[in-house]
């Protein structure tokens, strides 16, 4: 049985979850961003239980399709990101439609009508993001963070960065307050 499950973004939350059906003594045969695969059909109790303590956790059961796909597609970008291997000759649309095996035009829609924010959007605040932590981190230079997520420039990188924190990438270093957003907040 597979169980789609809102906010995972991290390993963590993976551990998170593969403890909550732990506790709940249901053996599952995967944890993934996303989702939970059991080795058999739950109980109607047992459930009970999993969605409360998942709820209270910061996670949601998702139950229709159309917020399954919205999931996917913000563990790819999320994925994606992370792995700080975007070329500069990425393109979001490639990337989710062979993931996904679904046409880019009916991903962008699904996710717009459910998430009131566009894919590219979407894309562009989770790398901001990113921005963010390698810049507090201080274990790249911008010249290689804009490399890194798929800037053309340092310039491009800068710019997309002021547009969406009102800050230049140095300025953003200088605040006492950082303003980083949980992922699965954006």
């Amino acid at each position: 049985m597979k169980i789609f499950i809102k906010n995972m973004v991290c390993n963590r939350c993976i551990a998170a979850v593969e403890n909550i059906f732990r506790n709940a003594e249901v053996k599952t045969t995967a944890v993934l961003l996303g989702e939970a695969e059991t080795e058999s059909e739950i109980s109607p109790e047992k459930m009970q239980i999993i969605e409360k303590e998942l709820l209270d956790t910061g996670f949601e059961r998702i139950m229709d399709s159309a917020h399954q796909i919205v999931e996917k597609i913000k563990n790819l970008i999320i994925a994606k990101i992370s792995d700080l291997d975007i070329a500069e000759d990425f393109l979001l649309s490639e990337f989710l439609s062979s993931k996904l095996h679904k046409d880019y035009s009916s991903l962008s829609k699904t996710f717009s009508q459910n998430e009131n924010i566009t894919l590219e959007q979407f894309f562009i605040l989770q790398k901001i993001e990113k921005v963010k932590e390698l810049l507090l981190y201080n274990e790249f230079n911008l010249t290689e963070i804009a490399g890194k997520l798929g800037y053309k420039s340092v310039q491009h990188l800068s710019t997309q960065f002021r547009n969406v924190t009102g800050f230049t990438p140095t300025e953003f270093k200088k605040l006492k307050e950082h303003h980083r957003k949980a992922l699965d907040n954006l």
